[in-house]
């Protein structure tokens, strides 16, 4: 049987737009990942891999126009949005290239023998290696920064371990560019371009986990298309950690104080925040709890004002365009329902925002309203009106995890007057990154940064954003008296390298 093509098509129109390659067989995902096992020594040396991330950022930029364009055509997310995003991945991989040169992600520890100490220290020496082949699974709604060259690829490079990814199908003609870029990125630095694998199709996705030398995996995406490479991943004969982004409610709490205190700004905050992007963040607001009352009823005002006064846009493809339908059509049609706003088609390729309103009462219980505490992708948000804090927080109970938890306090609050130490104490087991008084659209590229939450977050404790994804892709390795002429560089006590390590105890940089 021939193998089946690869199509762009253009989400404006679901018109195909050109054949882009074939879907991989069994064979080729087995020789994409072989390419990139024996990849694995040129991108052993720290000054190499850092060259190399540098050489690839400086090739997106360089290629910008022409890979703009075609990632506009894909996904109609728009030149403006497009550009902000390349110029994020350009940086993260600048970013990484910093953290390989610093040194510090190695975790260098050394300790001399001490016979003193009960049980006595022999000689220990610490320090981080790279896992292997990264299997990579490509996200929809960033085709620069969580696709070819986004996060995960570029912390798994800087760990050291060459990657296959799996294209996602939405972006099929941008991943085979951004591919290219970085395989020539690589040749300049003498790393095989099998570093960098790329392969298209379902059922390579599914090879691709199963493959013995994919040594882990990083993904984003659905909790259901998530959840089956995670259950893959555990089922091999030789388990490897998967690290997975599946769905996110990220819920915001309105209190009482701050509707009262600044109503409108907080709803046209959150008319803001959910319709950004046509809703196709994966940290949009999916639930807010909005208190009863005058201060209540302005924000929602002000929200239908905003929210009704914005256009219709496209979805990445008709297939999310018409999950998007037939998910708001079902929530809308519960008991208790309301939509101010009704969201739905807005024409016969888009789709129109709005939002839902059901009183907290019914979501107190599990029962038939449990579909609204679950992730709508889209422009549409869930607005819980509730009673009281008691109510506020039995609704909190019964969420799952979260990427993010945002809460909207008074000034007064803020200023420590009140619930607010409280109410942050209550939000920090529900997400990895908890918000005061803004939105949880946009995800800073910073070293403190967290981007991961309790499952179905994700299904580790890892971030896919900010210096510390490096951390992923290493395990620890110690040697007990070895002599140093046979000890790696990294872990000599003259410190060849200049790498910030403990040393007897003594923290040096």
């Amino acid at each position: 049987m021939a193998a089946a093509p690869v199509w762009s098509v253009d989400p404006r129109t679901g018109k195909q737009r050109e054949r882009v390659a074939v879907e991989a067989t069994a064979r080729e995902v087995d020789a994409a990942v072989r390419a990139a096992h024996a990849a694995r020594d040129g991108l052993a040396d720290r000054a190499v891999r850092s060259a190399f991330l540098r050489s690839a950022a400086a090739g997106l930029e360089a290629a910008g126009d022409g890979l703009i364009e075609t990632a506009d055509a894909e996904t109609a997310l728009g030149p403006v949005r497009l550009t902000g995003e390349l110029a994020r991945t350009a940086y993260q991989l600048r970013a990484f290239a910093d953290i390989v040169d610093e040194g510090a992600f190695l975790d260098v520890v050394i300790d001399h023998p001490d016979d003193t100490a009960t049980p006595p220290v022999p000689d220990l020496r610490r320090h981080k290696v790279p896992l292997g082949v990264v299997a990579v699974y490509s996200a929809s709604n960033f085709p620069f920064a969580f696709s070819v060259a986004g996060g995960d690829t570029a912390s798994a490079l800087a760990a050291g371990c060459p990657v296959v990814v799996k294209a996602h199908p939405d972006h099929p003609a941008l991943s085979e560019l951004v591919a290219g870029v970085l395989r020539r990125a690589a040749a300049e630095h003498g790393i095989a371009e099998g570093a960098v694998g790329l392969v298209h199709g379902f059922e390579a996705g599914v090879e691709l986990i199963k493959h013995p030398l994919v040594a882990a995996a990083g993904f984003t995406g659905s909790v259901r298309g998530g959840r089956a490479l995670f259950d893959a991943a555990a089922a091999r004969p030789v388990p490897i950690p998967f690290h997975g982004e599946l769905g996110s409610l990220n819920p915001v709490l309105v209190t009482e104080d701050a509707a009262a205190e600044r109503a409108e700004e907080i709803g046209a905050g959150l008319a803001g925040s959910m319709t950004l992007g046509v809703g196709q963040f994966c940290v949009k607001p999916g639930l807010v709890l909005v208190p009863s009352g005058a201060g209540g009823d302005r924000l929602l005002k002000s929200l239908t004002d905003a929210v009704g006064g914005t256009g219709a846009g496209v979805l990445l493809d008709h297939r999310m365009r018409d999950a998007f339908l037939a998910g708001v059509r079902e929530r809308a049609e519960l008991p208790g329902v309301e939509a101010p706003v009704p969201p739905g088609a807005g024409g016969e390729h888009t789709v129109s925002a709005g939002f839902l309103t059901v009183a907290a009462s019914r979501l107190a219980e599990p029962g038939a309203a449990d579909l609204l505490l679950e992730e709508c992708f889209g422009p549409v948000t869930v607005v819980v009106r509730y009673e009281g804090e008691t109510e506020a927080r039995t609704v909190l109970s019964r969420l799952p995890g979260n990427l993010t938890a945002t809460v909207q306090l008074s000034s007064r609050e803020a200023a420590g007057e009140g619930r607010g130490a409280a109410i942050l104490a209550e939000l920090t087991p529900l997400a990895g990154r908890v918000l005061v008084n803004g939105w949880p659209t946009g995800v800073a590229v910073a070293p403190a940064q967290h981007h991961g939450g309790p499952y179905p977050a994700t299904t580790s404790t890892s971030t896919s954003v900010g210096g510390t994804a490096i951390e992923r892709w290493l395990r620890p390795v110690v040697y007990q008296n070895a002599p140093e002429a046979l000890l790696p560089r990294e872990l000599r006590d003259d410190n060849p390298l200049g790498l910030p390590r403990r040393f007897n105890g003594v923290l040096e940089r």
